[in-house]
């Protein structure tokens, strides 16, 4: 017969999933209550997907009151045996039963005793309630399958209000991400297509663990897309570091990652603790990761693999837990091809591709950029006028963004007073523009630039450009001497 301590679970059980509260955690407090009452270490409560023909964890909990994150954790063979008997199964002694002693999830786990019963909704079998011991083959007996039998149909009664409790949970992370999708990020300035594109897969892969490869010329911003990755994610409140790969001794850049132990060589005199190490929990970022040597990519992709580092001069194997994004302007994946970077390492790095534009592609967003370049270095008194706007827009940016920023503080500098002209800018690297101007502007600009790369000789750039001599001197105008 069941006892005081059932009576009071089933009391607490019916209040819990009556209650006109919405409650985040109303399914784990409901689990706990049934695995309490029965003395069991684990309870189980699954979705069945009929089409399918699997589980979905609607709630997996432990004796202490801890999230179980995999429904193989549980002997799946009890699961399918419920779902296709339709009717509650109870094994006192699991490994003296022919027919579930065979289950490799019954033998890998150690279970001894186990329950499972039916959850139905509507006449059809909704999901599976389950409980189990590693402690004693005698820990369950008809009188605790009676008790779970009464818990399975309170809960039934209640699926109701739980199946809205779930789809809440999915409304609300639909919602969630549509808000964040909204939310601007301050230091991607930008509405051209391709930035509204890239700043959705900056918010979608920031709520996750997910291994980023951030591609992209020089100067288009990939650290600070890292960095916004990092913001908008659940490891925000934890650190954020960054490292330089490129031109760096390998046994300093190893040494900066990894720490050292005291003695591991000369000037280690005391241990050291690596930036890996010290990103704990936080997220790291690598840049320009094409760089680091063979001996370095076999222990980064140690760290991605096993969560695990070594310090030089060290034997101690140290847990980590840090989300990794690298960047590189090399193609990887012509390394792979040259066996200059390790094919599995690639893999591992590029989970979540993310390729930044070059501004020559988003020249609608230069006007915004250089404004706000403009306002954060010399405040909003500075303004451009109309033709200097025009003549950022008119240029390729070879040097992207960072060439931007530059050209901004220059045309700062050159102002005579509040209103920055054409005349006030001028370009470090003087790239003909083949994007933009007239079609005369633009053939002039090439032959120009052809006509550097030749030293001058007209014949060969009119032969490279597949055109005559006479063709160059109409170009040119008073320009063209013959050569």
């Amino acid at each position: 017969m069941p006892n005081d301590k059932h009576f009071e679970a089933v009391y607490e059980l019916t209040k819990k999933l009556n209650s006109i509260e919405y409650e985040s955690s109303l399914v784990n407090e409901t689990l706990d209550i049934i695995i309490e009452a029965l003395d069991a270490e684990r309870g189980l409560f699954v979705k069945y997907d009929k089409d399918r023909g699997d589980f979905q964890i609607i709630s997996a909990r432990n004796v202490n009151r801890e999230n179980i994150g995999s429904v193989n954790e549980f002997s799946s063979g009890v699961l399918n045996q419920v779902v296709e008997q339709g009717k509650p199964i109870l094994y006192h002694d699991v490994l003296r039963d022919p027919v579930v002693s065979k289950f490799d999830s019954i033998r890998i786990r150690g279970i001894k005793s186990v329950i499972g019963v039916p959850i139905f909704y509507e006449n059809n079998l909704w999901g599976v309630i389950l409980v189990d011991s590693t402690e004693r083959r005698d820990k369950f007996t008809e009188q605790s399958l009676a008790v779970l039998e009464v818990f399975s149909n309170i809960v039934t009664l209640a699926l109701d209000k739980i199946i809205g409790l779930e789809k809440l949970r999915d409304e609300n992370f639909l919602l969630q991400n549509q808000v964040q999708s909204l939310i601007n990020i301050p230091e991607i300035v930008g509405e051209s297509v391709v930035i509204k594109k890239l700043k959705m897969q900056i918010h979608k892969v920031a709520q996750t663990d997910a291994t980023v490869l951030i591609t992209g010329e020089s100067g288009t911003g990939k650290d600070l897309i890292a960095r916004a990755i990092h913001r908008l994610s659940p490891r925000k409140d934890y650190p954020y570091l960054a490292q330089f790969c490129g031109s760096i001794p390998d046994t300093l850049l190893e040494s900066e990652l990894f720490g050292y132990k005291k003695g591991a060589f000369t000037g280690a005199t005391t241990d050291k603790k690596g930036l890996l190490e010290a990103t704990d929990k936080g997220t790291f970022f690598l840049d320009e990761i094409a760089d680091i040597s063979p001996a370095l990519q076999a222990k980064l992709l140690r760290v991605l693999e096993n969560k695990e580092i070594i310090r030089l001069g060290d034997t101690e194997v140290r847990k980590i837990d840090v989300r990794i994004i690298t960047a590189t302007n090399k193609n990887l994946q012509e390394l792979v091809k040259n066996k200059e970077f390790r094919e599995d390492l690639f893999y591992r790095l590029n989970v979540f591709p993310i390729k930044v534009p070059p501004l020559r592609e988003r020249h609608g967003d230069i006007p915004l950029l250089a404004k706000h370049f403009l306002e954060l270095n010399g405040g909003k008194h500075f303004e451009f006028d109309k033709k200097a706007i025009k003549k950022l827009e008119s240029y390729n940016w070879p040097g992207n963004v960072r060439q931007l920023i530059n050209v901004v503080q220059r045309a700062i500098i050159n102002a005579q007073g509040n209103v920055i002209t054409a005349d006030d800018i001028y370009f470090d690297i003087e790239e003909p523009n083949v994007y933009g101007g007239t079609l005369e502007e633009i053939e002039r600009a090439i032959l120009l630039k052809r006509l550097e790369e030749f030293g001058g000789n007209k014949t060969l750039a009119a032969k490279s450009l597949g055109v005559s001599r006479k063709w160059i001197y109409l170009k040119l105008g008073r320009d063209g001497k013959a050569q």
